[in-house]
């Protein structure tokens, strides 16, 4: 939780974190079975001397709501049909989460699209960056034979989904998902829009991460208005119940 969310966002949205980060954990221990490492499973970790490096000063105060926030929901998960589920979430989205087909092509029935319209007032929610298209073709070109110089690239022939995020996009001669676009030119999400403009291209994106699952600015915004974690969670994470762990 520590390295995941703002120490200082409201406790709601850090129980609904906690909550969150706890049955992504054991779902990953279950999978990994007798082989799992605790702190190995694909989540950010910070240790106590981490921790104290983040945060200074204010290191006792911070650490107190981060322990509260764990302790108060001590041993809850989140499941679906009995199972834990997959509880992924992301920093801020661009106004709605995605469906899970549209980032991983597998349909998850509780990673559903749903408002996250709170995300529009998170910090830099919308960013614009500029590449030049020399960059932009050096790294496209390690995914396929863009047909093209960089003197003559361009993108076209954008789908995008309910959610605004790129299903489809042209570069040159090369049809690509906007996540391969997005890791390979490193930009903030997949939904953005792209100009040329010389011998730049400049990018404008909407939201941070993958978009699916809980948006955590989101949950801030949530908690903001009186939900308290379980009706956060329970708002991302569709036809989920809570259990508690043994």
């Amino acid at each position: 939780v520590s390295a995941e969310m703002p120490a200082l966002f409201p406790m709601e949205a850090l129980k609904a974190q906690a909550v969150a980060a706890r049955t992504y954990q054991v779902r990953k221990m279950e999978e990994a079975g007798s082989d799992a490492v605790l702190y190995d499973v694909g989540q950010a970790y910070a240790d106590t001397a981490a921790q104290k490096e983040k945060w200074g000063e204010h290191y006792q105060e911070y650490a107190a709501r981060v322990s509260q926030a764990v302790e108060e929901t001590a041993g809850e998960i989140m499941v679906y049909e009995g199972e834990p589920i997959l509880a992924v979430f992301h920093a801020q989205s661009a106004g709605k989460t995605e469906d899970s087909e549209n980032v991983w092509v597998q349909e998850i029935p509780y990673l559903r699209s749903v408002d996250s319209s709170g995300d529009l007032s998170a910090p830099d929610n919308t960013v614009t960056e500029t590449l030049s298209a020399k960059t932009v073709w050096e790294k496209l070109s390690t995914l396929g034979d863009l047909g093209v110089s960089a003197a003559e690239l361009d993108f076209f022939g954008i789908q995008r989904s309910e959610a605004g995020y790129i299903q489809q996009i042209q570069a040159g001669n090369l049809t690509l998902t906007g996540l391969e676009v997005r890791t390979a030119l490193g930009l903030r999400s997949a939904d953005f829009t792209v100009q040329r403009q010389g011998d730049d291209f400049v990018f404008t994106t909407k939201g941070y991460g993958h978009g699916a699952g809980m948006s955590q600015y989101g949950a801030k915004a949530l908690a903001e208005e009186g939900m308290d974690y379980h009706e956060i969670l329970s708002h991302y994470y569709t036809s989920i119940s809570f259990e508690k762990t043994a």
